[in-house]
């Protein structure tokens, strides 16, 4: 992949979501085991980093820029300045250095980083996720959780690439949130339009229709479709995909159903799965992309 088309997919991805992680806000048990052996070494990396810059000082972000011993596999440091402007980098991000780190991670990322800058005492380790290029796979944008720690007048942080969701953890998430509305709805609806943690695992989450209404009771996404006409809603190429997930709920209880969709993390139309269950008198179900 060229320069310049690496920096076309860095500018794509500056419009999509950013998801910021409190510290006792835990991920899912699944989840965290899932990524375990990435964020130890995530961590390990930036602790390393940051002993590093603390012993050499600026002479650390040459070291920092380059292959060596701060980039292992897909991780990598990277630098930013109080200015908000990225000095260092070890991975596919060295060609922006020298110009602001929102062009990177986009402007909600770049925020929460900057917030490190106030005040004059050195932050915990702080984290987020937001969207971004992952050159292993041929850039294809995927989520990226970073941990980054200021020292100093300077930001240190490592990051590693969050996989896309599979059928099987697709149908795990199913069937978790299944039963969470069947035992408690009210409570379950909230949780899912709260963004709980539990019902929003990697591009993965729930939604759920009142078959009565045929309306958004909870979105696990997007809580704004809430209230809206679950009937009319149509795949971009314009099928009429809201009814037929309906009908399969009414007439077979569960089942499954293909269409395409936009994926809000590379702003593409791709093919997608949901798998769907009536639940009493609502509709469960949880999609996931389609390999291409």
């Amino acid at each position: 992949m060229t320069n310049s088309c690496r920096m076309a997919v860095l500018l794509g991805v500056l419009a999509l979501p950013v998801v910021s992680v409190a510290a006792e806000n835990l991920q899912p048990a699944a989840e965290s085991s899932r990524y375990a052996a990435d964020e130890q070494a995530a961590r390990d990396l930036l602790a390393k980093a940051v002993a590093f810059y603390r012993e050499e000082g600026d002479k650390a972000l040459a070291v920092f820029s380059r292959k060596g011993p701060f980039t292992v596999g897909n991780l990598y440091v990277f630098v930013v300045d109080a200015q908000g402007t990225l000095v260092a980098s070890g991975g596919p991000s060295l060609m922006l250095v020298g110009q602001d780190i929102g062009v990177a991670v986009g402007d909600e990322a770049r925020a929460r980083l900057m917030r490190l800058s106030e005040g004059g005492k050195e932050a915990q380790v702080e984290e987020i996720e937001y969207p971004f290029s992952d050159w292993s796979l041929g850039g294809v944008v995927a989520r990226k959780h970073s941990f980054f720690q200021r020292v100093g007048d300077h930001i240190l942080a490592v990051g590693y690439y969050k996989a896309r969701a599979e059928s099987a953890q697709a149908l795990s998430l199913l069937d978790q949130a299944a039963q969470a509305v069947a035992s408690q709805p009210e409570a379950t609806l909230q949780a899912i339009n709260a963004h709980d943690k539990r019902y929003l695992q990697d591009d993965l989450y729930v939604f759920v229709v009142d078959l009565a209404s045929k309306r958004f009771v909870a979105h696990g996404f997007n809580p704004r479709l809430v209230g809206s006409d679950f009937a009319t809603l149509t795949s971009p190429d314009g099928k009429g995909i809201g009814q037929a997930m309906l009908d399969i709920a009414l007439r077979q209880g569960h089942g499954e159903y293909d269409y395409q969709w936009r994926n809000p993390v590379t702003q593409q139309n791709e093919p997608k799965r949901a798998y769907l269950r009536r639940v009493g008198n609502h509709l469960v179900a949880v999609g996931y992309y389609l390999p291409q």
